[in-house]
């Protein structure tokens, strides 16, 4: 399925006066994909075809991200778990499994925290992680990142295009599995929707809120009261062996599922090992 077909396919919903993107196929147990930064729910499109006939999957556009609303301001992880809740409860679904990737861990660590506390409109029946940034200890931004979330990200966004989200790309795939030519026009035109380039600095500010909400999200996963995998791809420079072997560290019974050469989009780089991983972890 090409970009452009996948935004025909999929729906809008108000939520909070802010237009949010999803998509949702397939009957079964309810499958939430939450994706990772700078892309788009379309990052799963390659698992989408086969997930589709075993799962209702449900997926979106978090805010500031693909055909969703993008505005000049702070984006909070809370808010994006608001978001993801009300559509939710907008499709009435009562439980589901949950597959994050990158930004989408940490959303969904906030989701699992509320699950704990009983204050989600949903309850989660599983968690699998991808590669993401779990514990800010471990996080490996890109100099690019680092730079956005300075004090000069906003004068240094402007410059932002096409050839340096090809370079960042492409330094955090895996070696043997770059992205394509595609890959890239793709990520581009979902940046770049509604002018939402010249807002990913502001999007950024997800790393100091890692920190901020360390005890809270890392804790969550700890005292998770709901079957938990990891798949990551080992040789991401941004969140791979080291990440998985903090993971191991402090997490109880740690079930990962290790990708040797792959890097931080394992579901575009190997979708099939993933799609293998979460039918494993899952059923099918």
């Amino acid at each position: 399925m090409q970009l452009n077909q996948w935004r025909d396919n999929g729906q809008f919903l108000n939520i909070n006066h802010q237009r949010v993107f999803y998509q949702t196929e397939g009957k079964g147990p309810v499958l939430l994909l939450i994706h990772g930064y700078p892309t788009a729910s379309f990052d799963w499109i390659k698992l989408w075809p086969a997930l589709t006939k075993a799962f209702r999957c449900v997926t979106l556009d978090m805010l500031g991200f693909g055909f969703s609303t993008k505005a000049p301001k702070k984006y909070l992880i809370k808010e994006q778990a608001a978001v993801i809740s009300a559509l939710m409860e907008h499709l009435k679904v009562s439980h589901a499994h949950v597959l994050s990737h990158d930004y989408g861990d940490t959303v969904a660590q906030e989701l699992l925290a509320q699950h704990l506390e009983k204050s989600l409109s949903f309850s989660i029946s599983s968690l699998h992680l991808l590669n993401g940034g779990l514990f800010p200890e471990t996080h490996r931004a890109l100099p690019i990142q680092k730079l956005l979330l300075s004090p000069i990200g906003g004068l240094l966004i402007r410059f932002l295009n096409k050839n340096a989200i090809r370079k960042s790309m492409h330094n955090i795939f895996g070696r043997n599995t770059p992205p394509s030519n595609r890959d890239i026009d793709d990520f581009w035109a979902l940046i770049t929707e509604n002018n939402g380039h010249k807002y990913m600095h502001l999007l950024l500010d997800y790393m100091k809120q890692r920190k901020q909400y360390r005890e809270r999200w890392v804790g969550a996963l700890q005292n998770a009261n709901v079957p938990m995998r990891l798949t990551a791809g080992i040789a991401d420079p941004i969140s791979g062996a080291h990440m998985v072997a903090r993971y191991r560290a402090l997490i109880p019974k740690a079930d990962v599922v290790e990708l040797a050469d792959i890097g931080h989009y394992p579901q575009i780089e190997s979708a099939e090992m993933v799609l293998e991983s979460v039918f494993e972890f899952i059923g099918n």
